[in-house]
């Protein structure tokens, strides 16, 4: 963090603006400044108030600004009552007023000087450096004296860009091809064009559209959605452009050359909750998921806290209480419904069943015959109500019952401006978003594909991209994915390639002690990414060291072993029963687990996986004693373990090691392991190799 900070110049606009506007200007605005000390122009704030001037250029020692907030006295430390600010943010005023205390003195308030960086339309910037690619140019501008860490080994390499690409390690066979043809672009290739590619990329996606296989809430009955997610997989094996992935997600029944496919893939704000309880207001329920439609629109798409604004005017961002309002309206005009996909024999029974109804037959032939229907696919979608009005009414405090004026769908401006012309509706609010004029979409997707392949984004809150959001690490880097990705056509995979083939995915992951002391959290990337692996991916990676791991594609949600949890949740026991999949179901990717919200499967749980109530954009990694146990104990991970114990028995330890950890073991560790065969037997020693800090860590 030192040496990222010493790399970094503070940029006022980026850097001391929001930390003014959000700690001091309640104070010291334009508005009856305390000891008429203003802070929201250059030159009040240079003059000083009361007690003199508060910031002396090139002197942070000697300004009185700084020492009031590091004072250890409480009756006069600011800012006034409230908490100090944290060591860091003290740390960037102090640099800034070293530097210089520069600040663009427009003569108009600190809130007014300049437009945040996020809202400005990214411009391809130029690499610092023309030798190298310019991810590497960008991020090595910032190392100083730091040097970087060399390439990682060929074993390193596969089972890295194996796992972010696909999610699963490489087979013995594929890194055994790669040691003899180490030809990294070709194997990059590969990966890319695997069908594994799309399952990998679906899973956070399912997150951020809060994907379940049940409605939620207290009830939390059964639903069919597992047909949005195979189209999600589908899209992302085609490499559907970005653009075109999120306008058949908003509007695909819109569209002028609307398919099965397209109105399938509406299902993405169908993810969200149902509440079936008794005494429930339909039309508040309903209300509650369009809320839930705007602010997970704003979330994924602009990393902007739009839902900030469903009470009041947001505090910090250039969102008006109406703008929230104009977004929900776009979801006023769509009704909630259902396409049917019935087996040939299933349409019979329908032709059969209109039948009856006409010749109004008996009523048990009828409900037996409706009884055998139930089994019938379908996939929630969305489909416009005919005549339907973009608008809707603001709530006053975000009251439900509390109406205020009547506002008709639109967008805020600060971002960019709607297209003239564009249709107020959902497909014209999908343009908008992922017009090459919206500054925000591109920037918001490359920062959570970094976070993906670095183990953290370019900025520390990809849900947020705010005025309140910390500052990018390499704003420039950031900038030029942003362009690149919209160069490419909004190609993921081609994006993704720039990345894995450039020297900063390559480096190796070990720290040394120089780079430990100057970057312990690898701000400066001069080291390669390590972390352990998600939840989904513990499992899969698992099953595929035992060869127990099904390579089957979408279809119905699974049920893999676990402990029963049928008594988990007193209502509605029945439908809470979990019984396992039989054959190869029981061994599907981590994908593929039924995903219940109130009793989530639990594996998955205790390795931070969301219940997936609500959009989220980042799990967060914890470090628990009930994972090892976990790993170690659960019904599948043992299921592993006897399956790869007995594929050693039949092969090698050696292999066994290879299959989990992709490298050759060395000789001390061959000795270790044939001792604990000995002692303990195959399966326990597979057990522990499959739960080593390597197998369950992306490094």
């Amino acid at each position: 963090m030192l040496a990222l900070l010493l790399a970094l110049q503070v940029d006022f606009v980026r850097d001391v603006e929001p930390l003014l506007k959000a700690h001091c200007l309640k104070c010291h605005g334009a508005t009856k400044p305390k000891a008429q000390l203003r802070l929201d122009a250059r030159g009040p704030a240079l003059k000083g108030g009361l007690t003199g001037p508060a910031i002396v250029p090139g002197k942070s020692s000697e300004s009185l600004f700084i020492k009031l907030l590091t004072s250890t006295d409480p009756e006069e430390r600011m800012p006034a009552k409230a908490s100090a600010l944290p060591p860091e943010k003290i740390a960037v005023l102090r640099r800034w007023i070293d530097e210089g205390a520069v600040w663009p003195d427009t003569g108009a308030p600190v809130v007014e000087a300049k437009k945040h960086w996020a809202y400005i339309k990214p411009v391809r910037p130029v690499p610092p450096r023309k030798d190298v690619a310019p991810i590497d140019a960008f991020i090595g501008a910032r190392w100083g004296a730091l040097k970087p860490a060399p390439e990682a080994s060929k074993e390193a390499l596969i089972r890295r860009v194996s796992l972010d690409l696909t999610g699963l390690p490489p087979t013995l066979e594929e890194v055994d091809a790669f040691l003899a043809d180490p030809n990294y672009e070709k194997l990059v290739d590969r990966l890319l064009a695997s069908p594994r590619y799309g399952e990998r990329w679906a899973r956070p996606w399912l997150d951020l559209a809060r994907y379940a296989d049940t409605n939620g809430f207290n009830i939390d009955s059964r639903r069919v959605m597992w047909k949005w997610r195979d189209w999600v997989i589908d899209a992302f094996n085609r490499d559907v452009p970005f653009d075109r992935f999120t306008i058949e997600q908003f509007a695909g029944d819109l569209l002028p050359d609307a398919t099965e496919a397209t109105r399938i893939a509406t299902g993405f704000h169908r993810n969200t909750m149902l509440n079936e309880e008794g005494g429930v207001d339909p039309d508040e329920a309903r209300w509650e998921r369009l809320l839930d439609r705007a602010s997970t629109t704003a979330t994924v798409w602009l990393g902007s806290t739009y839902a900030c604004a469903q009470c009041h005017n947001h505090k910090y961002d250039p969102i008006a209480q109406k703008d929230f309002y104009k977004l929900v309206a776009f979801f006023e005009t769509q009704s909630e419904t259902s396409m049917d996909f019935p087996t040939p024999e299933q349409k019979a029974k329908r032709d059969e069943l209109a039948r009856l109804k006409k010749e109004k037959a008996p009523k048990a032939e009828i409900d037996k015959l409706q009884k055998e229907l139930q089994g019938i696919v379908t996939a929630l979608v969305f489909a416009e109500k005919p005549g339907a009005e973009p608008a809707t009414h603001l709530r006053i405090r975000g009251g439900y019952e509390a109406r205020g004026e009547k506002v008709t769908a639109g967008v805020t401006a600060a971002f960019h401006p709607w297209p003239e012309g564009a249709p107020l509706d959902r497909l014209g609010l999908a343009r908008w978003l992922v017009s090459p004029e919206n500054p925000l979409v591109a920037r918001v997707t490359v920062n959570r594909l970094w976070d993906a392949l670095f183990g953290r984004p370019l900025v520390d809150t990809p849900e947020d991209l705010g005025t309140q959001a910390p500052p990018p690490t390499h704003p420039e880097l950031l900038d030029w994915l942003a362009t690149e990705f919209v160069r490419v056509g909004w190609s993921q995979k081609a994006l993704l390639k720039t990345i894995v083939t450039s020297a900063a995915y390559k480096r190796d992951s070990r720290v040394s002690r120089e780079h430990l002391a100057a970057d312990p959290q690898n701000r400066l990337y001069a080291r390669g990414a390590r972390f352990r692996l998600e939840a989904e991916m513990i499992r899969d990676v698992q099953l595929s060291a035992a060869g127990l791991l099904s390579a089957k594609i979408g279809g119905p949600s699974v049920f893999p072993l676990q402990s029963d949890t049928s008594g988990a949740i007193a209502i509605n026991k029945t439908d809470m029963t979990w019984k396992p999949s039989e054959g190869e179901d029981r061994y599907r990717r981590g994908l593929y687990t039924y995903w219940r919200r109130t009793a989530p499967f639990v594996a998955f749980a205790l390795f931070d996986a969301p219940t997936r109530e609500q959009c989220v954009v980042r799990r967060t990694r914890t470090n628990t004693p009930l994972q090892a146990l976990s790993a170690l104990n659960d019904p599948a991970a043992w299921d592993a373990a006897k399956a790869l114990g007995k594929l050693m028995a039949e092969t090698s330890l050696e292999e066994g090691f290879r299959r989990c950890t992709t490298r050759r073991p060395s000789k001390d560790e061959l000795d270790l392991l044939e001792r604990a065969r000995k002692r303990d037997g195959w399966t326990m020693v597979a057990n522990a190799l499959l739960n080593l800090d390597e197998t369950l860590t992306r490094e």
